[in-house]
């Protein structure tokens, strides 16, 4: 007689009514994650420095979702006394919080070889990119202990991997989101809390449109196999992956969504 097979447990694909955090919110990356979340019933709150642009896009997620579904909180990320309002009043609102996505960062040129400007380059990059990542983090965890559940997506970038000359902050910074991210993921992987990283590569947003089309171009069809650059949405979606409950043995990952570019050899 044949073996009875069991049938596969049915593990949530859905992000209804949790409530996810995202910062760098008001364009880009940002803006696509907190809309894909917002379509998919997540409540959601965005932050961002840009006031009018975390205005402009809580209005737009309103517009298909209802004002009960979503805030906006216009902030610098390594302001700390801010972002523990800000936790305290998403939790207040909504009960807790089940999702971070620290997405907000900064590119400042920081050539080695400038004479002025590298240290204050390097410092803001850092305080941006990285210890922001540790601090908004930190004042979640508490948040995701008292539910069983958690998860936290750091946005990296194929800078950690591949290195551009005249960003030195920027690569360093992104570098240590990864190895952020993973003794993030061992420390609290025990408390039903997983942490992974997202490496976008040349994606369409406000750090690239100062590049003409023509540039952008002939890099994609030069570097990245899919020969395009990747779209805001392309990398959202992969965020929201990376928050489903179905989610939950994915811990420490370093994902690259990049179209291939750092992986081709010629």
């Amino acid at each position: 007689m044949a073996a009875v097979m069991t049938r596969l447990g049915r593990l949530d694909r859905s992000v209804d009514g949790r409530v996810a955090l995202i910062t760098g919110a008001a364009s880009g990356m940002g803006r696509a994650t907190a809309h894909v979340f917002a379509d998919e019933g997540a409540l959601v709150a965005l932050v961002d420095k840009d006031v009018d642009g975390v205005a402009r896009v809580v209005a737009e997620i309103e517009g298909s979702t209802g004002s009960d579904r979503v805030m906006g909180r216009a902030l610098d990320v390594t302001d700390r006394s801010a972002l523990e309002r800000l936790v305290q009043d998403v939790a207040e609102r909504w009960g807790g919080i089940d999702c971070l996505v620290n997405n907000a960062g900064v590119s400042l040129v920081s050539s080695l070889l400038q004479d002025d400007g590298f240290e204050d380059a390097w410092q803001r990059t850092l305080d941006v990119n990285l210890t922001a990542y540790v601090a908004l983090s930190r004042l979640v965890v508490p948040h995701m202990r008292s539910r069983g559940f958690g998860r936290i997506v750091n946005i990296a970038s194929t800078e950690s991997i591949v290195a551009t000359a005249g960003i030195a902050a920027y690569s360093a910074s992104k570098a240590g989101v990864t190895g952020l991210t993973r003794s993030m993921a061992v420390e609290l992987g025990r408390h039903g809390i997983t942490v992974n990283c997202i490496c976008p590569g040349p994606i369409v947003t406000g750090m690239t449109a100062a590049i003409s089309e023509d540039v952008k171009d002939s890099y994609a069809k030069r570097k990245v196999p899919l020969r395009r650059y990747g779209e805001p949405e392309e990398v959202a979606h992969m965020t929201l992956s990376l928050c489903l409950p179905a989610a939950s043995f994915t811990n420490g990952a370093t994902l690259v969504v990049d179209g291939g570019m750092t992986i081709r050899h010629t």
